[in-house]
């Protein structure tokens, strides 16, 4: 098993290209099964949970070609599916799985899908993605840890989430673009994944207008085809957040190339307010960060506002920073499990429920760690940055779902971080 060695102090410099965006990937990926005509897909980042899509795709009889190019191009033929399920043994390690459901159920009309895994960052149920599925007439029965679904026909329906869910958003947007009539979602995730996801479906002929905002609207259509050009999947913006968050944590002057900032405005205006300069342009931003950061409370909840994602990254940022701040996650019971982690490295964190007061310390100290998800082993990568001596992050299998070539990166960057092996 892999594990980052990490030996804190050196600032950062020079320019850092951003990969494509993870949550963004997957439920395109899953898009080809909706149409029976190759779709191709460039910008896929090389990451475990791609990998682990595409072979559950394969599984299910999608040909699924890779190019790792500069371009980073797949390319699905999902002219043939001949195993519409998606067993346990693929779908334990990531909960995103779930995207299969509605885009089998809308093209075969029967799925069977166990019920996802993943991170153990608190419970993510997918009963809103079988509400929103029995208005518009499947009839799904959960057994066996499986969801088994069925329709003759899917039908439009109006269909209201009890709460924000992105992933639920993408399930029931797919399963609306072949159904019969005209589906309304209301309380819709505003993720500008979903966006990017409509607007590859558009792309592929479907008829969706409000897609990022709260209300989309989808009147089904026969069929779907390849697009006519290939789609570009939009830059990450939490590998862009997480790489300005260590510069500002570590200090230094770093262009991002490939990114957006307006898909990470609100940690932009938090990062301002704890003292780092940053500008940016259509596909670049730059942050410069001198000397001990400000302490920056924040709140996380759907976007546009401050992102679940970004929370550990943020917090071992204020772990260093000069004074005290209140970190309230609203989105995941368990996503301070960094907390304890963070603390073996000399950070002076209360926690509180929902909620994390943040005592900034002048400097951390280095240890062995153990990452317990994605974003969590993210936060101990930037905490081992400016940590003295040397941090050991174990299980970086976390990391390596989201994050492509993360210490590559880091390395060029002016760190002195490696891999090694267990």
């Amino acid at each position: 098993m892999d594990k980052l060695l990490i030996r804190g102090g050196r600032r950062l410099q020079g320019e850092v290209p951003i990969a494509g965006a993870k949550n963004a990937a997957l439920p395109e990926l899953t898009a080809a099964l909706l149409c029976a005509e190759p779709v191709t897909l460039v910008n896929v980042p090389q990451l475990q949970d791609v990998a682990t899509m595409l072979k559950l795709l394969r599984n299910m009889g999608v040909v699924a070609e890779r190019s790792i190019d500069a371009a980073e191009t797949v390319t699905l033929d999902a002219k043939a599916i001949t195993r519409p399920e998606a067993p346990y043994e693929l779908v334990k390690t990531m909960r995103a799985s779930i995207l299969v459901l509605g885009p089998l159920l809308a093209r075969l009309g029967r799925a069977k899908v166990s019920l996802p895994g993943g991170c153990a960052i608190g419970s993510r149920p997918v009963d809103q993605h079988i509400k929103g599925l029995l208005a518009m007439g499947a009839q799904i029965e959960v057994e066996h840890g499986y969801i088994v679904a069925s329709a003759r026909c899917l039908r439009g329906a109006r269909i209201t989430t009890d709460m924000v869910t992105v992933t639920g958003t993408e399930n029931l947007l797919m399963a609306a673009a072949l159904a019969q009539g005209e589906t309304l979602l209301e309380n819709a995730a505003q993720e500008p994944e979903v966006t990017d996801l409509g607007e590859l479906l558009i792309a592929m002929g479907a008829r969706i207008e409000g897609h990022g905002s709260s209300r989309v609207h989808v009147q089904g259509v026969d069929r779907l085809h390849a697009p006519k050009a290939r789609h570009r999947i939009i830059p990450d913006r939490i590998e862009t957040g997480t790489f300005l968050c260590a510069v500002v944590a570590a200090g230094g002057d770093v262009t991002l190339r490939g990114t957006r900032a307006d898909h990470v405005d609100a940690l932009i205006d938090k990062l301002r307010e704890a003292g780092a300069a940053i500008e940016s342009g259509a596909d670049w931003i730059r942050v410069r960060a001198d000397g001990r950061p400000r302490a920056v409370g924040f709140r996380t909840s759907e976007y546009p506002a401050f992102p679940t994602d970004m929370q550990a990254q943020l917090m071992a940022v204020n772990c260093i920073a000069e004074g005290s701040a209140r970190v309230s996650e609203t989105i995941f019971e368990n996503r301070f499990m960094h907390v304890n982690e963070l603390v073996r490295l000399g950070a002076k964190i209360e926690v509180d429920g929902h909620s994390a007061v943040v005592h900034g310390v002048p400097r951390l100290s280095g240890a062995t760690v153990m990452a317990t998800d994605l974003r969590a082993s993210a936060s101990l990568v930037i905490a081992g940055l400016v940590a003295e001596g040397q941090t050991q992050v174990e299980r970086i299998y976390h990391l390596d779902r989201g994050y492509d070539r993360m210490e590559t990166k880091l390395r060029a960057l002016g760190a002195d971080i490696e891999r090694v092996k267990s």
